[in-house]
């Protein structure tokens, strides 16, 4: 007896259909998507009851002050305090990014000397709280009266300075906050180049470039997106660490605003308008850091590794083009 296999459809018959059915697995998963979840609204419920009722008692508690922080929000002494502020944030995060890079490239370094050096800066820097850092430079005077230039080891002097007329509460506040965040961004740019495949520092040494070449063009473009996620995130920290420096008289938002209350004794609303500007720089500080992260982020590798090809390769973009 001849056994025949049968792959399509009887003469005459209807044609099969095309659509395929659903599978039992995809159907079973739809179900359990929607199957209820009372415990998820009602936290859901909870959760907006609560927001609710805490806005609706700051809004109607008398003891703010509400008309205090109005008027008080865009004074001249909050908007100079508040440009004091920007200045320090900015200054300190370039100045400590500076910082960092070279104490990273020192950490990575061949020589011994290099990388116990600036093991034992960032070591010394991170282990130290910034406020005690603060206070230190503020009170340099008290081990240095004097800052000259000159030659060393109580050589003649070309140049000098009485260091309580150098080292104001603006300038202490700058050396504090940029030396302990060079500490922290070399720790950053470290991890960020190391992040990058070895291959491409020799692949940048293969055809003549220099060590400096090589870790402009090449490593740190590819280190940074390892880099700028967590700058982003000590550029805030900055913005709010300014605060610190209230108690060496930096004249920051924070400083101002307890001169202002000590004047008057509306502290709660004084506070409420310092603490408006800082939510309000640190939000556009983080929509400034999606930017970034944006940018650098793994979709815009292809672009990336262009830009690193034609330094890697001079001319190739020129010859491209030409080609086109």
């Amino acid at each position: 007896m001849t056994h025949q296999k049968i792959s399509g459809a009887a003469p005459g018959s209807a044609p099969a259909s095309t659509t395929e059915a659903t599978p039992p697995d995809e159907d079973l998963t739809f179900q359990m998507s929607r199957r209820p979840r009372p415990g998820r609204w009602l936290a859901v419920l909870a959760a907006a009851l609560f927001a609710v009722w805490l806005a609706y008692t700051i809004i109607v508690n008398p003891n703010l002050h509400w008309d205090i922080v109005a008027k008080y929000q865009f004074d001249s002494v909050i908007l100079k305090g508040l440009w004091v502020t920007i200045q320090l944030t900015l200054v300190s995060m370039a100045v400590g990014i500076a910082i960092g890079v070279v104490v990273a490239v020192m950490q990575l370094s061949d020589s011994p000397v290099l990388r116990l050096t600036a093991g034992a800066y960032t070591w010394f820097f991170r282990g130290t709280p910034l406020l005690v850092q603060l206070i230190f430079w503020f009170n340099l005077a008290l081990l240095f009266p004097v800052i000259s230039i000159g030659v060393p080891f109580d050589g003649p002097k070309l140049i000098s300075w009485q260091s309580n007329q150098v080292i104001t509460g603006f300038v202490a506040a700058l050396l504090g906050l940029s030396i302990n965040e060079g500490a922290y961004m070399a720790e950053i740019v470290r991890a960020g180049i190391q992040s990058v495949d070895p291959g491409q520092r020799e692949a940048g040494a293969s055809i003549g470039m220099s060590n400096r070449q090589i870790l402009s063009r090449i490593i740190l473009p590819q280190a940074m997106r390892v880099i700028i996620p967590p700058f982003g995130n000590q550029f805030i920290s900055m913005l709010k660490t300014t605060s610190l420096v209230s108690v060496i008289a930096g004249a920051d938002l924070m400083t101002v605003s307890q001169h202002l209350y000590l004047a008057n004794f509306e502290v709660v609303a004084l506070l409420l308008v310092a603490s408006i500007w800082y939510l309000v720089l640190t939000t556009i500080a983080s929509i400034g850091q999606h930017a970034v992260e944006r940018r650098y982020s793994p979709g815009a590798a292809p672009r990336l590794r262009r830009r690193v090809l034609a330094n890697l390769v001079p001319g190739r973009a020129t010859r491209k083009g030409a080609a086109a």
